[in-house]
């Protein structure tokens, strides 16, 4: 049975917020509503629906196969009430709304100082960032669970708008007193002689090391297969092995001299961070913002984490980034 016209927004909403939080006494305290007042709202939507959404469980309540049906579409349609109600307040002169932006784990060092800064400048936005592997960020940014993305390289599998905004190094790190560190003339196939630590895979760094290595037709020796930089990090620190890493993730273990960077040619290597949104999208007027802040922006915040000079030119390729738009 179709949901009837007597459905309305606000039982639509409690539904929403039951099922996002698994129980109808969370949902009341969200709202600000009682308990029995929630369930008098999901009891309306049930009976508009002709079918049961909830069923109740000892420690909460459990979506039925219709309820977890309609839960896709309500939170959808909140989204888009939310996101309608932000674009108004900023076609009214009031710059606000929620900034939802996805990043691979390895852009969570670089990305928070920018966006302090941006909040900062626009203090009535709120921002709400997800940290996962590449998969992960791809994943949310098809299902518009996050407005843009930020990674190393665009996938293929989404036709999205992206845009390069700041270099990525990525280097072969390993502990001052590793051996290779004092190789005379140290080559690459002598880094495949060795352990090599690195991210699992489809995170962005495997991939550019799988690369380097199939490039150079040498073998990828994998010492260590990691889902976290900071256990790379350590394991490298103590002798275990050669990491291959995001400059990004490792500023204070160089500094402090845990970490150094292999004196083999061509590294480390450089690639691009890219900020992006599905084609198909029209973005809020917040991300939008957010993407021109990172283009503007980006580059300069880290050559500062790096403690780098910016390279003559750069603002002027700053001010005019390239948009390149990937196509599955």
């Amino acid at each position: 049975m179709p949901l009837s016209r007597n459905a309305t927004f606000r039982q639509l909403t409690a539904f929403h917020t039951v099922a996002r939080l698994g129980s109808v006494s969370l949902a009341a305290d969200e709202l600000h509503l009682t308990q029995p007042a929630v369930s008098i709202q999901i009891g309306a939507l049930e009976e508009s629906a002709g079918t049961p959404l909830l069923q109740r469980t000892g420690r909460g309540v459990r979506l039925t196969e219709a309820g977890e049906l309609l839960a896709g579409y309500a939170s959808r349609i909140v989204e888009l009430w939310r996101e309608a109600g932000e674009e108004m307040a900023t076609l009214q002169g009031v710059f606000s709304g929620t900034l939802r932006v996805g990043t691979v784990t390895t852009a969570e060092y670089l990305l928070p100082p920018l966006l302090v800064t941006f909040v900062n400048e626009h203090p009535k936005v709120k921002v709400k960032l997800q940290v996962g592997n590449r998969d992960e960020i791809v994943r949310m940014l098809a299902g518009q669970e996050i407005d843009i993305a930020i990674m190393g390289r665009p996938p293929g599998e989404l036709k999205t708008d992206a845009r390069a905004f700041a270099k990525h190094p990525m280097a072969f790190l390993a502990a001052p007193s590793h051996p290779l560190m004092h190789e005379p003339r140290l080559t690459l196939a002598h880094v495949a002689e060795t352990r090599i630590l690195v991210r699992e895979r489809g995170s962005g760094t495997r991939t550019t090391v799988e690369r380097v290595f199939k490039d150079n037709d040498l073998p990828l020796r994998i010492g260590s297969e990691l889902s976290s930089n900071e256990a790379i990090k350590r394991m490298c620190a103590a002798g275990f092995g050669v990491a291959f890493l995001s400059m990004h993730t490792c500023v204070l273990e160089i500094d402090a001299g845990l970490l150094a960077l292999l004196p083999v040619p061509h590294n480390p290597i450089v690639r691009d961070w890219y900020v992006m949104h599905l084609s198909s999208r029209q973005l809020p007027q917040v991300a939008l913002a957010f993407e021109e802040f990172l283009c503007e922006k980006g580059q300069a915040e880290i050559h500062r984490q790096l403690g780098q000079k910016p390279s003559r030119g750069s603002a002027a390729k700053r001010r005019k980034p390239a948009a390149a738009r990937v196509r599955a």
